[in-house]
């Protein structure tokens, strides 16, 4: 009998108390638990330290195994970090911020696990994406992810127009994140690519004490007091209307 993959959810950041965003069954069960991949190993075992203030570990923590899985992981390395499922032990995959396999390289794993009928079983946790859509005021019936645009001034422009198309089109939602120290040039180039009544939402440190998130018209931001959004985690929203 094989193991069970946990999807362990981590914060968004660092938050006033890990109850407020992770609730206690998933402290629970990743206290249990002694084998671990992660994007990095050091911010996981700084997760793990604040799991274990509030339900010790099963081991001590330098006794725990984390196996990294990120951007530079070779796909042949995969079936190695299933290795310890395979053999019967229960294992958890652990997101840099957030939810595992969205916007994550964990999504491979988790589909090579199912490939070997590995149980997956996803845990409660803070997805910005989806905390976004829902205190954007946007169409939340339809909405499309879109990753990072071009960082090239013209060709994220064309972007931004034809995502802007495309949710005037099909009354989508169109979300998209930028690197933390580019949100003001993002916010710049979508207020200039977009026609003045679409509308867009800029939702930042989400579920931290500094959350601040803001629907308005293109035309709108134009002219509105940029957010301080500098260096810290932002999903943008658009809707074309």
């Amino acid at each position: 009998m094989t193991g069970t993959l946990f999807l362990i959810p981590n914060t968004l950041g660092e938050t006033e108390a890990l109850s407020s965003v992770l609730p206690e069954q998933v402290q629970r069960i990743t206290s249990q638990l002694d084998y671990f991949v992660a994007e990095n190993a050091k911010t996981a075992r700084a997760f793990l330290k604040l799991v274990n203030a509030n339900h010790p570990l099963a081991k001590p923590l330098q006794e725990i195994t984390i196996s990294e899985l990120n951007v530079n992981t070779p796909a042949a390395a995969l079936a190695g970090l299933l290795a310890p499922l395979l053999a019967g032990q229960d294992g958890g995959l652990v997101s840099e911020a957030g939810v595992p396999a969205v916007a994550d390289p964990g999504a491979d794993l988790v589909r090579l696990a199912h490939q070997h009928n590995i149980p997956v079983r996803p845990l409660v946790g803070p997805s910005s994406l989806l905390l976004a859509v829902m205190a954007s005021g946007l169409n939340g019936q339809s909405f499309a992810f879109n990753g990072y645009l071009p960082t090239d001034a013209a060709q994220r422009a064309t972007r931004i127009k034809e995502l802007e198309q495309r949710s005037r089109k099909e009354k989508q939602t169109q979300l998209f994140i930028e690197t933390p120290y580019r949100n003001a040039a993002m916010l710049e180039a979508l207020v200039a690519a977009c026609a003045p009544g679409t509308l867009l939402c800029v939702a930042t440190d989400l579920s931290l004490p500094s959350e601040t998130i803001r629907t308005m018209s293109a035309a709108q931001w134009k002219s509105a007091k940029a957010p301080d959004f500098h260096k810290k985690p932002t999903v943008f929203l658009l809707l074309g209307q």
